[in-house]
C-alpha cells in the first residue's frame, strides 16, 4: 500500500468519525440508559450517589459485559461521554479495518471496505445498539483469522490464538453477532484450502500467489500410466480417500480448537439464560407470551416487510434524508466495480479460484438470510432481531466487487474516499442541530435533586432532526448528571451486568405509555419528574403547586420536582 492510499484511508477514517465529535449528544435512542449503567458500574460503591442503594452488579456472564467494561475502564482516564465516543470512533474505524483484514485474507484488494463506512451508521446506531454494532468489526477480524489459520502454514497456531481471542470477545459484546460468525466459521472451514490439502491451491496472501500441492500416492499412481490407474485395488483407494480426509483435518485442527472457548461459554450462557425461571404474561410488554420457541413467543415480519424495509433501514436517521447521500455515491461506486469487473472478465483471469472467487458473497448471503428468516422479536429474550443484520449484510455485500486491475482499483478507492468525506459532512451538521435541540436537557440538570430517583413521562419522544424516538430514555441522562437513577432501566434486563438489589421502582408497565401513570399508585417512590410532549398540570392535576412544584422547563421538557 503507497503512502497516498494510507493517506486517504486516513481522511476517509477523520472524516467518518467527525460526527460523534460535534456535540456532547449523540442522536442514539438507548444511549442514555447504557451511559447511565456504564456510571453505576463504574460508581457503584459511591455514596453520593444512590447507585449503592439500589442496585448490584451481576455476577453471571451476560453477552453486553465488553460494551459496559470498556467504556467503564477508559472512565478512568476520562469523562464519561468522552469515554464513550473514544469507544465508539474505534467501532466506526473499526468497520473499515476489519473488511479490509479479511479481504486481504480472502486474497482480495483492501479498498472495497471503505465503501462500509456509511453502515456504520444507520438504523442500528441511531436505535443505540451499540452492543450489537461494536461486535461487527469482531465479527470481520474472526472471520479474516479464520482464513489466516487454516491457509497460511508459517503462522497457522498464531493466527489461531487470535481467532480465539476474537471469538470469545465477539460473544461478550453480542450474542447475535457471535451467531453469525459461528455460521461463516463454518463455511470458511470447508471453503477456504491449506497448503497441504492433496490438489490445493492456495489463495492466502495480498498477492494470491498460487502453490499446487498434490500428494504422494497421487503422483505415484499418475506416473504409472492408465492401466496401473485401472487396475488400483479399492483398499487401496479406501486408504487414500481416508488418508486425504485425516490431512484435511489434520491442518484443520487449530483453528477447531480455536473455537472451543467460545463455544463453551456460549453454552454457559444458554444454560443459564434459558435455564432460569421466565415470567409468562401474554400481551405484557418485555415479558415472555409463551414458551421460548412457541409461535405465540415469535413476532415475524412478512417477507415484503424485510425487503421493503431492507433499503430504507441502512441510512435513515436524519429526517431530511440527507444521510441517504452517502449511501446513493456507494451504490454507484459498488456498480461501477461490477461493471467493470465484468468487463475485465472477459478480457483476461482475475486468478481467483472457483471457490475463492464467491466467499465473501456467501458471507454476506449468511447475513442476509439471517435478515430474512429470523423473527423480529422473541418475547422476553430478544428484541429487534432480524432487523440488525441488514448493515452486517449491506457491508459484506458492498466489499463482494470483483477485483479490479489497480489503476481502476486506485479510481475507485479515491471514490470511496469522497463517499466517507461526504457522510462525515452530513452527519456532522446533522448531529451537530441535534445536540442543540437536546442540551435542554442539560439546563435542567441543576435544578434536579441529588441522588434522586426520576420518573421519565416522555409523551413526545421525537426530535426536530432525526427520525427515532431518541428522548424516550431523557430521564436517564438527568440521572446520570445527578448520580440518582429512573423509572426505567435496562438493570431489570437480564443481559445487563447491573441488577436491582431488591425489587425495581413502581411504574407503568411500558415506558413508550406514559399515559398510565398513577401517581397514587406509582408517584410516591419518585424525587422528580421529567415531562415531555405534555403540560404538568394536565399529568399531575391538582397536585401541583400542593405536593409538587415546577423546578424548570426548556425546549419542551420540563422538570417536577417535590417541594
Amino acid at each position: 500500500m503507497s503512502r497516498w492510499d494510507r493517506l486517504a484511508g486516513a481522511i476517509a477514517l477523520l472524516f467518518a468519525v467527525l460526527p460523534l465529535w460535534v456535540s456532547r449528544h449523540l442522536p442514539m435512542v438507548d444511549l442514555p440508559q447504557h451511559l447511565h449503567l456504564i456510571s453505576v458500574l463504574h460508581r457503584i460503591d459511591d455514596p453520593t450517589t444512590i447507585y449503592p442503594k439500589l442496585f448490584a452488579v451481576r455476577a453471571e456472564l451476560t453477552p453486553y459485559l465488553g460494551y459496559y467494561y470498556a467504556v467503564s475502564f477508559l472512565n478512568w482516564l476520562l469523562p464519561i461521554e468522552v469515554a464513550n465516543k473514544l469507544f465508539l470512533s474505534a467501532y466506526v474505524i473499526g468497520m473499515p479495518l476489519g473488511l479490509a483484514f479479511l479481504l486481504r485474507s480472502l486474497g482480495r484488494p483492501s479498498w472495497p471496505s471503505l465503501l462500509a463506512l456509511p453502515f456504520a451508521y444507520g438504523d442500528s446506531f441511531a436505535w443505540g445498539f451499540v452492543n450489537y454494532c461494536s461486535a461487527l468489526p469482531l465479527a470481520f477480524f474472526s472471520c479474516g483469522l479464520a482464513v489466516r489459520a487454516i491457509s497460511d502454514q508459517q503462522r497457522r497456531r498464531a493466527w489461531a490464538v487470535w481467532l480465539a481471542v476474537t471469538l470469545v470477545l465477539t460473544l461478550l459484546f453480542h450474542v447475535q453477532v457471535f451467531a453469525f460468525v459461528a455460521l461463516a466459521f463454518l463455511a470458511l472451514l470447508l471453503t477456504t484450502r491449506a497448503p497441504e490439502d492433496p490438489h490445493s491451491v492456495s489463495s492466502f496472501g495480498p498477492g494470491r500467489a498460487k502453490s499446487i500441492h498434490t500428494s504422494a500416492s497421487t503422483q505415484q499412481v499418475a506416473s504409472e500410466g492408465p492401466a496401473a490407474r485401472g487396475a488400483e485395488p479399492r483398499a487401496m483407494s479406501a486408504t487414500f480417500d481416508s488418508q486425504r480426509w485425516r490431512e484435511l483435518l489434520v491442518v484443520r485442527v487449530p483453528s477447531l480448537l480455536a473455537a472451543l472457548p467460545a463455544a463453551v461459554l456460549f453454552a454457559v450462557w444458554v444454560v443459564g439464560r434459558v435455564g432460569q425461571p421466565t415470567e409468562v404474561e401474554y400481551g405484557a410488554p418485555w415479558k415472555a407470551w409463551g414458551p421460548l420457541l412457541s409461535s405465540s413467543n415469535l413476532s415475524f415480519k412478512s417477507f415484503a416487510q424485510n425487503r421493503d424495509e431492507l433499503f430504507a433501514v441502512l441510512a435513515n436517521m436524519l429526517r431530511d434524508g440527507s444521510d441517504r447521500y452517502a449511501l446513493y455515491a456507494v451504490g454507484i461506486a459498488a456498480a461501477a466495480a461490477v461493471v467493470l469487473g465484468a468487463w475485465q472478465a472477459m478480457r483476461q483471469a482475475t486468478g481467483e479460484g472457483p471457490i475463492e472467487r464467491w466467499r465473501i458473497l456467501g458471507l454476506g448471503a449468511i447475513a442476509l438470510s439471517l435478515y430474512f428468516l429470523l423473527p423480529f422479536d422473541i418475547r422476553g429474550y430478544m428484541y429487534y432481531l432480524n432487523t440488525r443484520y441488514a448493515h452486517l449484510a449491506a457491508a459484506l455485500l458492498v466489499c463482494a466487487v470483483p477485483p479490479l486491475r489497480a489503476a481502476a482499483g486506485r479510481i475507485l478507492g479515491a471514490a470511496a474516499v469522497a463517499c466517507a468525506i461526504m457522510l462525515g459532512l452530513v452527519l456532522a451538521q446533522g448531529f451537530a442541530s441535534f445536540g442543540r435541540e437536546a442540551a435542554a436537557v442539560d439546563r435542567l440538570a441543576p435544578s434536579c435533586p441529588p441522588a434522586a430517583l426520576i420518573m421519565g413521562l416522555i409523551f413526545n419522544p421525537s426530535s426536530a432532526v432525526v427520525r427515532h424516538p431518541v428522548y424516550l430514555h431523557s430521564a436517564a441522562t438527568l440521572a446520570l448528571e445527578r448520580g440518582g437513577a429512573t423509572n426505567f432501566s435496562f438493570a431489570r434486563t437480564q443481559h445487563s451486568p447491573i441488577r436491582y438489589r431488591g425489587s425495581p421502582p413502581p411504574t407503568f408497565p411500558s415506558e413508550w405509555r406514559p399515559d398510565q401513570f398513577d401517581f397514587a399508585r406509582q408517584g410516591g417512590a419518585y424525587d422528580a419528574f421529567l415531562v415531555r410532549g405534555a403540560a404538568p398540570a394536565q399529568v399531575f392535576g391538582p397536585l401541583l403547586g400542593s405536593q409538587l412544584e415546577l423546578a424548570g422547563r426548556a425546549d419542551g421538557f420540563h422538570l417536577v420536582r417535590r417541594r
